[in-house]
């Protein structure tokens, strides 16, 4: 299971935006991109086949899932992240949990 899932919010912990927050757009297996943290302007060229116009261009790059942690929302700060095993139904599912109150996460 993992623990950081798109559509999580998320709080930067480390690297030059360090205290930004952001939802989870994409993941890339030990990356992620994050809505609005590092993004970096790159030149394109044009490609009128494509419609595709020259400049500069705005364009958010990944981040190592090291440098971010899930965002609480009761205690408001980063906190880290648990499994616990929940029974339902005579079915066992896992569940992910904040560790700092235990309460679920995405309920």
């Amino acid at each position: 299971m993992k623990k950081i899932i798109k559509g999580d919010q998320v709080v930067v912990i480390a690297g030059k935006d360090k205290g930004k927050q952001g939802q989870v757009i994409r993941v890339l297996g030990d990356k992620l991109i994050v809505d609005g943290v590092n993004v970096v302007r790159r030149h394109q060229k044009p490609n009128p086949m494509r419609g595709v116009e020259g400049g500069i261009v705005e364009k958010m790059m990944p981040l190592s899932i090291s440098n971010v942690a899930i965002f609480n929302p009761e205690s408001k700060k980063a906190d880290r992240v648990g499994v616990k095993l929940v029974e339902s139904e005579g079915e066992v599912k896992r569940v992910r949990i904040f560790k700092s109150n235990g309460a679920q996460i995405g309920v």
